[in-house]
Formats: structure tokens, sequence, C-alpha cells
């Protein structure tokens, strides 16, 4: 028989301390009363982890609001200043750097250009170790404030300190993507898959909020889904669930990076769409090819919203959500324009009582959602309270 575990005062002070965090960060401007009942903790638990938060400098006090009959009330708030954060967008064209206050306001920003065949592990890491210094250099943010640096990849990433990549489209077989980048910083790390970085950024602060059973798609030159399921990303045996653009739309069709055929990638990708319209991903700029056949209104196009509105359909059919979010460069391109008939091909192909239930929408962050997710990753680590502190602020002048 299993003996049930158990926990220490510390283990529920450090409980407390996160729910109060977690609640405050998302709440935005709380009084200790309404923290109360936000979380069902008490109003002594409130003021004593409450203390200990503003003595350390996370939470800072953001005015007043009139209570009824007494003292108006003090509003608490997580200090943006407390640290920054840095996430990375690992693309097909391109490595981007951010540097983000607690707010996820952008302070900073590097890009690295990528050639579409060329993507060398130790070219990516490079780039990416250059980016975080250049963005530190321009914003001035020192160092020891920085709680982490989020990475958002393509591909399986096997979790541990390695971090290995999986990513047949890049010719990544385990790649230590982790031990390359540790040699270069002592920053904290954190990778994942840049699907599931970005899903998780949409769901925080876009599209997703406030669902609890959602599909965020990236679509860029490749093709990947986040699954949010009851709140939580499905990550599968191994945590590559979420590959959606290697499922097959077309028995033995055309042929997708990855070395297999009818995949769904090879007709909704960006560099799927160009060739399918007789242009080589590698002799121009993607996005401005797939920008020029969207405003000339190419077949191809209609016929892309047509294969992508089919894809849809086999997440509704297979995951029943309440709302799937397009997203990606390509996405948002595709979906500005075709967002009708996407719908329309949608419907077509799913079961008529899930598709009821779902709304299909547009993501909100835009072309540099996959670097703001990365960053939440280091976010969700220090609001569970298991990132370094930061050092404390400088009173020089």
């Amino acid at each position: 028989m299993v003996r049930p575990e158990r926990r220490t005062v510390r283990d529920l002070r450090k409980g407390n301390r996160a729910v109060l965090l977690r609640t405050l960060y998302f709440s935005g401007p709380t009084s200790r009363h309404e923290l109360s009942g936000l979380t069902g903790l008490s109003a002594a638990s409130v003021s004593n982890v409450t203390g200990d938060l503003i003595a350390e400098g996370v939470v800072v006090e953001a005015g007043l609001v009139e209570s009824d009959g007494g003292r108006p009330r003090v509003l608490l708030r997580v200090d943006p200043e407390f640290g920054y954060v840095i996430g990375v967008d690992v693309g097909e064209t391109h490595v981007r750097v951010e540097l983000f206050d607690l707010d996820m306001n952008e302070r900073a920003k590097a890009d690295r250009p990528l050639h579409p065949s060329r993507h060398d592990a130790e070219l990516v890491a490079g780039h990416i170790l250059s980016g975080v210094e250049d963005v530190l250099a321009g914003s001035g943010v020192d160092r020891g404030r920085v709680l982490g640096v989020g990475v958002g990849v393509p591909g399986i990433v096997e979790n541990g300190p390695e971090a290995l990549i999986h990513a047949q489209t890049f010719g990544w077989d385990a790649v230590p993507l982790g031990t390359l980048l540790r040699a270069g910083t002592s920053l904290p790390l954190y990778v994942d898959n840049g699907a599931k970085t970005m899903g998780q950024a949409e769901l925080w602060f876009g599209a997703g909020r406030g669902t609890r059973h959602t599909i965020v798609t990236l679509i860029g030159s490749g093709v990947g889904a986040s699954i949010v399921t009851d709140g939580i990303t499905y990550r599968g045996a191994d945590s590559s669930a979420g590959e959606w653009g290697h499922t097959k739309i077309e028995l033995g069709g055309r042929p997708c990076r990855c070395g297999g055929r009818g995949c769904l990638e090879a007709y909704i990708g960006a560099e799927g769409v160009l060739a399918r319209a007789g242009l080589s991903a590698e002799a121009v700029d993607e996005q401005s090819a797939l920008s020029e056949l969207v405003e000339s209104g190419h077949p191809v196009i209609d016929e892309t919203a047509e294969y992508l509105g089919a894809g849809l359909a086999n997440l509704i059919n297979l995951f029943n959500p309440e709302r799937i979010v397009i997203g990606g460069w390509a996405g948002h391109l595709l979906g500005r324009h075709r967002l009708t008939r996407i719908k329309q091909a949608a419907a077509e192909n799913s079961l008529a009582h899930p598709y009821e239930r779902v709304s299909i929408v547009l993501g909100r962050l835009g072309p540099d959602a996959v670097a703001l997710g990365a960053a939440t990753l280091v976010m969700e680590e220090f609001l569970l309270g298991r990132t370094p502190a930061a050092a404390p602020q400088s009173t020089a002048g």
C-alpha cells in the first residue's frame, strides 16, 4: 500500500505562493480581499504570502480602490520590472530573439536570417546566443535580471538537460540543442516545440484566452498544432503530439519534406503552396511570394483553403475543441483573405455536431507569437516558483 505523501508547512506555503502569484499575474491589479475570494485562501494566508512577495520586490502596490463603508483597499500587481524573460523563435527562414518585461512588453529584438535549406545546428545555436547578447546590449538590461531563455523549435523535443531535437525538415536527429546553448550561456534554458509555445501564448494572452479545449495551429513554411485539453497542452507519450502537418490528406500524394507523401504540410505549408504554384522556395522570398499569390487570386490559394479546411475538420472530428485558432505567418495571410472558404470546407468535412460547437478564428498575436510563447516557458516556471530569483535592482544613479 502506498502511504500518502505528507505535506509540510513549507510545501503548503509554496503552493499558496504559486496560486497567489499566478492569480495576480493573470487578473491584473487586485486587492487582498479579492485575492482571498479568487483563490479560496484565508485572509491571513493572503496577507502573509503577499507580504513576502512585496518584501522580495516581486509584487508592488498599484493604487487604491474604494470599498463599501471602509478604508480604500490597496491594489497589488506583479512588478513588470522585477525581472525579464527572453523568447526565441527558431523558424525555417530566421532566428528571432526577443526580450520582454514580466508584462510581456517587448524591450528589444534581434533577427538572424536563415537560408531555407541550411539549418546547421551549430549555426542556429550561434544565432540564438548572439541574439541574446544583442537584446541585452540593446535594452541595457543586466544579465542578472533575466529569469531565463525560452526557445521554440520545429520538431520533437525530448525533455532533459540536453534538449534533444528531432526535426526531419531541418535534418536534425537527436541534436543536443540544450548542450550547445549551455556551452555559451549560463542563463536558465527551456526548450519546446514552436507550435506548442505559440499555443501557450495564444492561450494566455490571445485568441485562446478563456477556453479550456482549444487547438492552435501554426502554419508557416511548415505546419504544426498545439492541442489543449481541459486547459493542459496534450503531449502524448514522448511529447510528439501535435504533428498535424504530417497527417495524411491524400494517399500517395505529393512528397513532403519529412520523406513521406500526401502530408497536409505538402499542401498548406508555404513551401508546399509555392511548389504547387510552380515556384521554388529557395529561389524566392517565401512571404513575399505567397502574399503575391494571395493578392493575385491565384487558383492554388483557393485550393489551399480547401485543404486547410479539410485538415481542420480532422481536428474537429478527433478532438471536439471549442475553438480552433489559425496562427503562423502563412496561416494569418490565408485566414485574412480566405477565412470564409476555410470555414466552409471545414463544415463540409466535419461531423455536424462537433462543428456546430467550434469557433474558428485567427490568432491575435501576429508573427511574434512563437517567441512570445517561448518566453512564457520561463514565466510558467517563475509563477510556480521554480526559476532563480532575479538580482536586486540597482539603485545607482
